[in-house]
């Protein structure tokens, strides 16, 4: 072997390696056990507009174990997104203290469900939160079946847009067990659409309404309380001094 010097010189280069290899080990674990390096700060990359500076105070502590290199930023993320106006979370750390969280709030289009407190995000996804009174007020009221809110919420913004057309504005739109569309307008007035139908869509019933509504609707001194839209051909509309359609 000693008269092989490329053999010596590989096993010279193995041996280096060896050793970096273990001295880099040995001071990735003095780092992630050193205890001079703690974080000392934790900035938000956005203001939050939601999410309470209480909220955050409680949920970190617990998360913020260890120093700055042994400090588990899944373990930071994961506290955070569990406090209710949350939606996602990324964390990087800042050398030599600080750690940086950007913060995704959930964007809330309207309110879901019977008073629990569930709101509809920009996603169409639904989440328990308190929102303020004004802001809770100001948005729809949106209602389906388990995992129909991203379809109840894509809907509602088709109707928005048809009745703008005639100058309504639809405040709730609720998808029965059945499937069936109900529509309600700020001006109190129903529109039950019914469930798709083949041969006639919910999209053209409601268009035909549309288009005629300036006429059979607007200028009536009456306005209708209920119209109803299931017919293939037609609708019908009950006002408030009439006990059946007309």
């Amino acid at each position: 072997m000693w008269n092989k010097p490329h053999l010596l010189n590989a096993i010279a280069d193995l041996l280096m390696l060896v050793a970096a290899a273990a001295l880099l080990a040995a001071a990735a674990v003095w780092l992630a056990r050193v205890p001079s390096l703690p974080v000392r700060q934790v900035v938000f990359a956005e203001p939050l507009q939601h999410t309470r500076r209480q909220e955050v105070e409680q949920a970190l502590p617990g998360a913020l174990q260890g120093n700055f290199f042994s400090l588990n930023l899944e373990t930071v993320r994961g506290a955070l997104e569990k406090l209710p106006w949350v939606r996602q979370v990324e964390v990087r750390r800042i050398w030599p203290a600080q750690l940086e969280v950007k913060v995704e709030e959930h964007r809330p289009l309207a309110r879901w469900g019977d008073g629990r407190g569930e709101l509809v995000n920009s996603y169409g996804e639904v989440f328990a939160a308190m929102a303020a009174i004004e802001e809770a007020a100001a948005l729809p009221l949106l209602f389906g079946p388990q995992g129909t809110a991203p379809e109840v919420l894509t809907r509602y913004g088709e109707f928005v847009g048809r009745f703008s057309a005639v100058h309504e504005k639809p405040v709730q739109l609720l998808l029965s067990p059945r499937l069936a569309w109900q529509l309600k307008l700020e001006s109190g007035m129903v529109v039950d659409m019914g469930r798709e139908q083949p041969k006639s869509p919910v999209g053209v019933r409601l268009q035909r309404f549309i288009e005629v509504y300036p006429e059979t609707v607007a200028n009536r001194a009456n306005r209708p309380v209920v119209v109803d839209l299931r017919y293939p051909n037609g609708f019908a509309m009950r006002v408030a001094s009439e006990g059946k359609g007309k």
